[in-house]
């Protein structure tokens, strides 16, 4: 057996079939994410692949991350809520770890980060008291659907088809980006470069999906989602000031829930990763969804300890507060040179 670094821009097929296969798979850990995050952010990337006889036992995407404020990196997968190597056995598994700790000491950096869905290496540090993803199974019937809703969501559902809500379906990221822009500078974060949400819908065509609401023909929400075998994830989202009067949010998810169920066959709905003890965190609650605790393992060199660039690190509290301040303009234009270090 042998590991092979994958070269994205080549065949990535076998690479692609083995992810759709295994059952830790995940939207992210397909060889579009990776393109798409080496072509906007260009960063190093070491997509390795383990083969025996010319087959695939095992892959593991990683990207090292350099940055003056928060540090080095190698991440499995940077910019994404999952990760992590996929593996066919233990042997395999140890095999990629061997490889992945050797670029990340070659690099420079201390710090090996696998966002996994589940723990693979006991002995590892982990972070499981952040992250949260919440999944729930589909119906075929979406007034099933709509049932399985907790009550005072389904009215919230209720109110906004009541105020004469229409979800469109854009060919374009430009109103989702400028919705999405606002909704992450008033949480005090930089936003992202429009860059990658035009490259994500150019690398995955259908399976990306951009879903906007309207409200007498004006745009107050809207969200990108990605679908991945039989499921849905609503990934990006953003609304304006008037979504929340108009319950916009709440119609939109149950819009991309509706849709995905009668035109994409979607079993699956994936709500994505909210972090403990936020709003988003309860919003998505209240649908009744369950939330599974994200396993976030790292390899540490000598002395280190886990990174912590999350928001609700104190040290960053001042940087926040500062940034929700900002003019929209200034936020937008400043915001892409400091988020593409925050993968």
């Amino acid at each position: 057996m042998q590991v092979v670094q994958l070269d994205l821009n080549g065949d990535t097929q076998a690479w692609d079939d083995y992810v759709r296969s295994h059952g830790d798979g995940s939207f992210c850990h397909l060889s579009g994410w990776g393109r798409v995050i080496a072509k906007t952010f260009n960063h190093k990337h070491y997509y390795l692949m383990a083969i025996d006889k010319g087959d695939v036992k095992g892959v593991l995407p990683l990207t090292f991350i350099k940055s003056m404020l928060f540090g080095r990196s190698m991440v499995s997968t940077a910019f994404a809520m999952y990760g992590g190597p996929l593996a066919d056995n233990p042997d395999v598994l140890s095999l990629l770890d061997q490889k992945a700790w050797e670029l990340t000491q070659k690099s420079g950096a201390k710090v090996l980060e696998y966002r996994t869905k589940s723990r693979l290496h006991e002995d590892w540090a982990c972070k499981d008291d952040v992250y949260v993803d919440f999944v729930k199974e589909l119906d075929a019937d979406n007034e099933v659907n709509m049932q399985a809703i907790r009550r005072k969501q389904r009215a919230m559902i209720r109110k906004g088809i009541k105020f004469g809500l229409e979800a469109v379906i854009d060919d374009n990221a430009d109103r989702l980006y400028s919705m999405y822009a606002e909704s992450v500078r008033n949480l005090g974060t930089p936003v992202f470069s429009k860059r990658l949400f035009v490259n994500l819908m150019d690398e995955f065509g259908r399976d990306c999906e951009v879903l906007t609401v309207l409200h007498e023909g004006r745009p107050i929400s809207s969200v990108m989602s990605f679908y991945y075998n039989d499921a849905v994830l609503p990934y990006y989202g953003g609304g304006t000031f008037e979504a929340r009067q108009y319950a916009a949010n709440d119609f939109m998810y149950w819009s991309v829930m509706e849709r995905a169920v009668t035109e994409r066959q979607c079993r699956e709905f994936v709500f994505g990763r909210s972090k403990l003890g936020t709003g988003a965190y309860n919003f998505k609650k209240n649908w009744g969804f369950t939330a599974i605790s994200l396993q976030y393992e790292y390899k540490l060199a000598d002395g280190e300890v886990i990174p912590d660039i999350s928001p609700n690190n104190p040290k960053y509290r001042m940087m926040i507060n500062t940034w929700q301040r900002l003019p929209l303009q200034v936020a937008n234009s400043i915001g892409p040179m400091v988020s593409r270090y925050l993968g």
